[in-house]
């Protein structure tokens, strides 16, 4: 049974990569961000094609399966951006909608390919859109069977509370997803990164360029040592206090300038990860945010995964936003491996 897959808006290669250790193919996977083709192909066995799916043509993306494929996969996650909780206000924004439609091309080379299995993960708040529903109906229309959920990233392996949406849809018949592990066996923090080489704020290990954290300004760092552990900010002094948080707006914010808590997972890593005051980022005893390949392996990366080519200057920035963005690659082989027992329980009694 040869089964090959193309990533749709693949981005570093996080949901490729899990797909491929669950023993799927990747041929290609397309992206609209050039600076991701290094991480995605050297990561990857797979052809990065920098392209915007608004402009693949009809029969490209058919053509990139291998003649003796037996079952063509289609995977993708379209940017969730549009869908998240924080755009949701500006949902009437012309740059919000055109990225929303994203969804609906996803949809047009599922009705062009025609693949065997469609795979898709995005935020939660994108259940409740309608371009969900409509491409609900596509799937469905289209003679597949169609299996979603809300997943909770610990109780699929991964280090951090993060909740996103799963899709599974088969040509072949009813398709589930593997069985989740028990809270007691959630990951936490200390497993993931507790052993990585200490840092101060603004330093990097001279062994893994990733592993570096921003500086601090002195007020900062006397906020942070004033962290306790899943603490929140009315632990400080009021000398350490912004101006915005001494007035009644400011005290939604209870987790602005958090310390993280070693024996658990870690907050959400989003795109700011690597910025003390963006949220609960800062390292749950050192005084310093998260380092760069400490928010990688929070979200399931390995070690190993290298998102820049060494010799090239980069922006610390541009790399977490490529982290914080990406699938984790956990969900990804939870995906994988879906669709291999499922295949294992179906194909041979399609042929």
């Amino acid at each position: 049974m040869k089964i090959n897959a193309v990533d749709l808006f693949c981005g570093v290669g996080g949901l490729t990569y899990g797909i491929q250790q669950a023993g799927i193919n990747v041929v290609a996977g397309y992206d609209i961000d050039e600076k991701s083709k290094f991480a995605y192909e050297h990561n990857n066995n797979a052809k990065f094609i920098l392209k915007d799916v608004k402009e693949i043509e009809d029969d490209e993306i058919l053509g990139l399966y291998p003649s003796d494929t037996d079952i063509k996969v289609l995977i993708g996650c379209a940017p969730c951006q549009p869908f998240s909780t924080y755009s949701h206000k500006y949902k009437n924004n012309k740059n919000t909608i055109q990225k929303m439609d994203l969804l609906d091309y996803f949809g047009k080379q599922v009705r062009l390919v025609k693949p065997d299995i469609v795979s898709m993960e995005n935020v939660p708040q994108l259940a409740k859109e309608t371009v969900f529903n409509n491409f609900l109906t596509l799937l469905e229309t289209e003679g597949y069977k169609v299996n979603w959920k809300i997943a909770f990233a610990p109780a699929y392996g991964i280090p951090q509370n993060r909740k996103r949406l799963l899709l599974l849809a088969s040509k072949f018949g009813e398709i589930s997803f593997i069985e989740e592990l028990s809270t007691k066996d959630y990951p936490t923090i200390r497993q993931a990164i507790g052993d990585l080489p200490k840092l101060n704020a603004g330093e990097t290990d001279p062994l893994d360029v990733l592993h570096t954290a921003r500086n601090l300004s002195n007020i900062n760092l006397s906020r942070i040592r004033s962290s306790k552990p899943g603490g929140t900010w009315r632990d400080w002094d009021d000398s350490l206090l912004p101006e915005c948080f001494k007035k009644e707006s400011g005290a939604t914010y209870g987790s602005v300038y958090g310390r993280l808590e070693w024996d658990k997972p870690s907050s959400t890593i989003t795109t700011q990860f690597p910025g003390y005051g963006n949220g609960r980022f800062g390292h749950p005893e050192q005084d310093r945010a998260l380092s760069l390949r400490e928010g990688a392996i929070l979200q399931s990366f390995p070690r190993t995964y290298q998102f820049i080519n060494n010799l090239d200057s980069f922006s610390n920035q541009r790399i977490a936003t490529q982290i914080g963005n990406a699938v984790p690659p956990k969900l990804g082989e939870v995906i994988g491996t879906s669709i291999m027992k499922h295949l294992e329980v179906y194909y041979e009694k399609t042929t």
